[in-house]
């Protein structure tokens, strides 16, 4: 059956779409989607989880990946996207169609920081060839560099002092998002002191999120979309973990969408495996899961790739009753938005 992108659409108020986090992060609402629909905050996790139960979190840290550049006379928008075996990084470009191989790039905040574009740019994507690499490269970027917040978060002059807290996870361990896994927003140490009391294990994986996570889907036909490769680990120690807990029965539970698609890229019928590489897997209904059996989200766009992998999970009837009553009973959409709780559909 061909899936449409219109099959993932619904109507949101913008009233609905959230431009701060609650405060503090676990006073979020928290919709539980299994048979039934029950809503809850996000503090009252650790009574919605079994003794036993394993939370597996992405601990990936988000970089000042907005930049910058001139080239010339020609203000050009720079996204890093990620780094490439070659030494280059793969960066999304606005304008992207005045630059050429070879062109030098010079980036507004820090001195002598420069790039050399390596490859013609293609569907808004280009490598680049910094001139600072290693302490002096990160060191340039966060002078140089701003958070890539989502285009839905509105500030008139970009983001926050606030947004430089509030845009990185409790997990978040190591460099390399362009994004924040945003499930992950929602946790604070008292919770984390919370959910260890109750008895639930904890493991955290990396998916650097990319800047593909931004770019929507422009086919009607969903089998046309591409995912943009991000890099990801799950350890050996970690993956055997994960397999032991589910030898005993216990459920694995997903925070966020970006721990569950490297958890499905990394297991199958036999179980999880250690995992160091890039995935660009595509998560749609009638894909059979083997990594998780609960999933923690945010609430995510209409006709977006995150809402079909949550349709995917749950199931399409469950989660557009799910969201009819999300958005009539006032939650907050999106990044810095409220948080559901999905069982995973028989």
């Amino acid at each position: 059956m061909t899936l449409l992108a219109s099959d993932f659409d619904f109507e949101l108020p913008p009233d609905r779409i959230a431009h701060h986090p609650a405060r503090p992060r676990d006073s979020a609402r928290l919709l539980h989607v299994g048979a039934a629909l029950h809503d809850h905050i996000v503090s009252e996790l650790p009574h919605l989880l079994r003794p036993g139960d394993m939370l597996v979190s992405n601990d990936t840290r988000v970089i000042p990946a907005q930049l910058s550049a001139l080239r010339g006379a020609a203000r050009i928008g720079i996204t890093l996207d990620r780094p490439r075996p070659d030494g280059t990084w793969l960066a999304l470009a606005r304008n992207a169609r005045r630059l050429r191989v070879g062109d030098t790039l010079d980036f507004e905040g820090a001195v002598a920081f420069q790039a050399q574009v390596t490859a013609a740019p293609e569907d808004g994507a280009v490598a680049l060839r910094f001139n600072l690499a290693g302490q002096a490269f990160d060191d340039a970027l966060r002078r140089a560099g701003a958070l890539a917040l989502p285009p839905y978060i509105e500030r008139e002059a970009g983001p926050t002092a606030d947004d430089a807290a509030d845009y990185q996870t409790v997990f978040a361990r190591n460099d390399g998002a362009v994004a924040a896994p945003t499930a992950g927003l929602h946790f604070t140490p008292a919770l984390l002191d919370a959910l260890d009391a109750a008895g639930i294990a904890r493991a955290t994986l990396t998916l650097h999120v990319g800047a593909g996570t931004f770019l929507p889907m422009r086919s009607e036909n969903v089998s046309d979309h591409h995912i943009h490769a991000e890099r990801g680990a799950i350890t050996a120690q970690t993956a055997a973990g994960i397999n032991a807990a589910r030898a005993k029965g216990r459920r694995i539970v997903a925070v966020g969408t970006t721990s569950l698609r490297l958890l499905e890229a990394a297991s199958g019928p036999d179980g999880t495996s250690a995992f160091f590489g890039e995935t660009d897997i595509f998560i749609l209904p009638g894909h059979r899961f083997h990594g998780a059996d609960l999933l923690m989200t945010n609430f995510h766009l209409p006709k977006s790739t995150l809402f079909m992998l949550v349709c995917a999970f749950a199931g399409t009837q469950r989660m557009r009753a799910a969201y009819t009553h999300a958005i009539a009973s006032g939650y907050r959409f999106y990044s810095y938005g409220d948080s559901s709780l999905l069982e995973r559909a028989a």
